[in-house]
Protein backbone atom coordinates (compact mmCIF):
# COMPACT_ATOMS: atom_id res chain seq x y z
CA UNK A 1 0.00 0.00 0.00
CA UNK A 2 1.12 3.55 -0.74
CA UNK A 3 2.82 5.27 2.23
CA UNK A 4 0.25 8.12 2.45
CA UNK A 5 -2.66 5.70 2.38
CA UNK A 6 -1.01 3.28 4.80
CA UNK A 7 -0.49 6.15 7.25
CA UNK A 8 -4.12 7.22 6.75
CA UNK A 9 -5.29 3.66 7.42
CA UNK A 10 -3.32 3.56 10.68
CA UNK A 11 -4.66 6.93 11.81
CA UNK A 12 -8.28 5.98 11.12
CA UNK A 13 -7.78 2.73 13.02
CA UNK A 14 -6.21 4.57 15.96
CA UNK A 15 -8.93 7.24 16.06
CA UNK A 16 -11.71 4.63 16.09
CA UNK A 17 -10.07 2.05 18.34
CA UNK A 18 -12.21 1.22 21.35
CA UNK A 19 -15.23 3.29 20.33
CA UNK A 20 -18.39 2.04 22.01
CA UNK A 21 -21.89 2.26 20.48
CA UNK A 22 -22.57 5.57 22.22
CA UNK A 23 -19.22 6.97 21.04
CA UNK A 24 -20.03 6.24 17.39
CA UNK A 25 -23.21 8.34 17.62
CA UNK A 26 -21.87 11.33 19.56
CA UNK A 27 -21.70 14.68 17.75
CA UNK A 28 -22.36 18.35 18.31
CA UNK A 29 -25.77 19.51 17.12
CA UNK A 30 -25.88 19.80 13.33
CA UNK A 31 -22.61 17.91 12.75
CA UNK A 32 -21.81 14.37 11.66
CA UNK A 33 -21.16 11.75 14.30
CA UNK A 34 -18.21 9.33 14.21
CA UNK A 35 -20.09 6.68 12.23
CA UNK A 36 -21.15 9.25 9.64
CA UNK A 37 -17.62 10.64 9.34
CA UNK A 38 -16.14 7.19 8.76
CA UNK A 39 -18.91 6.32 6.30
CA UNK A 40 -18.20 9.57 4.42
CA UNK A 41 -14.50 8.70 4.21
CA UNK A 42 -15.30 5.21 2.93
CA UNK A 43 -17.65 6.60 0.31
CA UNK A 44 -14.99 9.06 -0.87
CA UNK A 45 -12.43 6.25 -1.26
CA UNK A 46 -14.98 4.07 -3.03
CA UNK A 47 -15.94 6.88 -5.41
CA UNK A 48 -12.32 7.49 -6.39
CA UNK A 49 -11.74 3.74 -6.83
CA UNK A 50 -14.83 3.40 -9.01
CA UNK A 51 -13.79 6.35 -11.20
CA UNK A 52 -10.38 4.73 -11.78
CA UNK A 53 -11.83 1.25 -12.33
CA UNK A 54 -14.36 2.49 -14.89
CA UNK A 55 -11.68 4.38 -16.82
CA UNK A 56 -9.38 1.35 -16.76
CA UNK A 57 -12.16 -1.00 -17.89
CA UNK A 58 -13.08 1.33 -20.74
CA UNK A 59 -9.43 1.50 -21.73
CA UNK A 60 -9.72 5.23 -22.12
CA UNK A 61 -7.05 7.48 -20.74
CA UNK A 62 -8.25 10.24 -18.45
CA UNK A 63 -9.17 13.64 -19.76
CA UNK A 64 -5.95 15.57 -20.32
CA UNK A 65 -6.56 19.27 -19.87
CA UNK A 66 -4.97 22.16 -18.14
CA UNK A 67 -6.46 22.81 -14.72
CA UNK A 68 -8.57 25.92 -14.28
CA UNK A 69 -7.14 28.69 -12.09
CA UNK A 70 -9.56 27.96 -9.20
CA UNK A 71 -8.72 24.24 -9.37
CA UNK A 72 -5.01 24.99 -9.23
CA UNK A 73 -5.37 27.22 -6.18
CA UNK A 74 -7.53 24.64 -4.38
CA UNK A 75 -5.13 21.81 -5.26
CA UNK A 76 -2.09 23.80 -4.04
CA UNK A 77 -3.84 24.59 -0.74
CA UNK A 78 -5.00 21.04 -0.11
CA UNK A 79 -2.46 18.75 -1.77
CA UNK A 80 0.72 20.81 -1.53
CA UNK A 81 0.15 22.75 1.71
CA UNK A 82 -2.12 20.27 3.51
CA UNK A 83 -4.80 22.87 4.28
CA UNK A 84 -8.31 21.45 4.07
CA UNK A 85 -10.96 24.17 4.19
CA UNK A 86 -13.71 23.99 6.80
CA UNK A 87 -17.37 24.15 5.93
CA UNK A 88 -17.15 22.74 2.41
CA UNK A 89 -20.34 20.85 1.65
CA UNK A 90 -19.77 17.24 0.64
CA UNK A 91 -21.19 16.14 -2.72
CA UNK A 92 -24.26 13.91 -2.52
CA UNK A 93 -22.38 10.78 -3.61
CA UNK A 94 -20.23 10.83 -0.46
CA UNK A 95 -22.81 11.97 2.10
CA UNK A 96 -23.35 9.26 4.74
CA UNK A 97 -26.60 7.30 4.62
CA UNK A 98 -26.63 5.97 8.17
CA UNK A 99 -24.40 2.90 8.41
CA UNK A 100 -23.44 1.90 11.93
CA UNK A 101 -19.89 2.58 13.08
CA UNK A 102 -18.27 -0.85 12.80
CA UNK A 103 -19.91 -1.44 9.39
CA UNK A 104 -18.77 2.00 8.17
CA UNK A 105 -15.24 1.34 9.43
CA UNK A 106 -14.99 -2.04 7.70
CA UNK A 107 -16.27 -0.51 4.46
CA UNK A 108 -13.87 2.46 4.72
CA UNK A 109 -10.86 0.20 5.22
CA UNK A 110 -11.86 -2.06 2.32
CA UNK A 111 -12.53 0.95 0.09
CA UNK A 112 -9.15 2.43 1.00
CA UNK A 113 -7.41 -0.76 -0.16
CA UNK A 114 -9.53 -0.84 -3.31
CA UNK A 115 -8.67 2.79 -4.06
CA UNK A 116 -4.96 2.15 -3.49
CA UNK A 117 -5.03 -0.67 -6.05
CA UNK A 118 -7.09 1.32 -8.56
CA UNK A 119 -4.73 4.31 -8.32
CA UNK A 120 -1.68 2.05 -8.71
CA UNK A 121 -3.27 0.36 -11.75
CA UNK A 122 -4.14 3.72 -13.31
CA UNK A 123 -0.63 5.03 -12.68
CA UNK A 124 0.88 1.91 -14.21
CA UNK A 125 -1.28 2.23 -17.32
CA UNK A 126 -1.17 6.01 -17.83
CA UNK A 127 2.05 7.05 -16.13
CA UNK A 128 2.74 9.98 -13.87
CA UNK A 129 0.35 12.41 -15.58
CA UNK A 130 -3.27 12.98 -14.70
CA UNK A 131 -5.24 9.80 -13.97
CA UNK A 132 -8.57 11.52 -13.31
CA UNK A 133 -10.21 14.80 -12.46
CA UNK A 134 -11.57 15.74 -9.04
CA UNK A 135 -14.81 17.73 -9.24
CA UNK A 136 -13.23 20.73 -7.44
CA UNK A 137 -9.49 20.22 -7.83
CA UNK A 138 -9.39 19.30 -11.51
CA UNK A 139 -7.03 16.81 -13.14
CA UNK A 140 -4.73 15.06 -10.67
CA UNK A 141 -1.95 12.50 -10.76
CA UNK A 142 -2.21 9.31 -8.71
CA UNK A 143 0.24 10.84 -6.23
CA UNK A 144 -1.96 13.92 -5.88
CA UNK A 145 -5.06 11.75 -5.36
CA UNK A 146 -3.30 9.87 -2.57
CA UNK A 147 -2.16 13.06 -0.85
CA UNK A 148 -5.62 14.62 -1.28
CA UNK A 149 -7.24 11.65 0.46
CA UNK A 150 -4.64 11.78 3.23
CA UNK A 151 -5.26 15.50 3.88
CA UNK A 152 -9.04 15.03 3.65
CA UNK A 153 -8.84 12.05 6.00
CA UNK A 154 -6.72 13.95 8.54
CA UNK A 155 -9.29 16.76 8.47
CA UNK A 156 -11.98 14.29 9.55
CA UNK A 157 -9.75 12.28 11.90
CA UNK A 158 -9.40 15.44 13.97
CA UNK A 159 -13.20 15.48 14.30
CA UNK A 160 -13.26 11.78 15.20
CA UNK A 161 -10.76 12.39 18.01
CA UNK A 162 -12.70 15.40 19.31
CA UNK A 163 -15.96 13.43 19.43
CA UNK A 164 -14.36 10.34 20.95
CA UNK A 165 -12.77 12.35 23.77
CA UNK A 166 -15.86 14.45 24.53
CA UNK A 167 -17.70 12.88 27.51
CA UNK A 168 -20.88 14.83 26.55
Amino acid sequence: MDAWLERLQREIAAATAGLKDTDWHRAPQGHWNCAQIVEHLGRSYGTTAKMMELALAAGQPPERRAPKFKETIARVLIVNLGIFPRGVKAPAMVVPSGNDGPEALAHAMESLKRMDKALADAEERWGSGSVGAHFRLGPMTAAEWRKFHFVHGRHHIRHLRERASDPQ
